[in-house]
């Protein structure tokens, strides 16, 4: 069983704040670990993304959604720490 998280591992969202409650595993439960936008099924949606194109699409995201610029960088600043992208380094 995994740990419960706080904010998805892939991208940091709040996962309180995710419409579906979570992405899904290959078995149709729920992750406790990432969002719907990045996992269903089992399997990442952007399987071949890198960290710095998640930390741009979140910033795009943050400031779409009306978040100043310097508060959408803080906020993504930390998505290299995220079990997804440990060993990515």
């Amino acid at each position: 069983m995994e740990a419960a998280f706080k904010n998805c591992q892939s991208c940091g969202m709040p996962l309180k704040r995710d419409p579906k409650g979570g992405g899904t595993n290959a078995d149709g439960s729920k992750s406790v670990m990432y969002c719907s936008y990045c996992y269903e099924d089992g399997k990442f949606t952007l399987s071949n993304i890198t960290v710095d194109e998640m930390k741009a699409r979140v910033k795009d995201k943050m400031k779409e959604m009306g978040f100043p610029g310097f508060l959408a960088g803080f906020f993504t600043k930390n998505i290299p720490t995220l079990e997804r992208w440990k060993n990515h380094v």
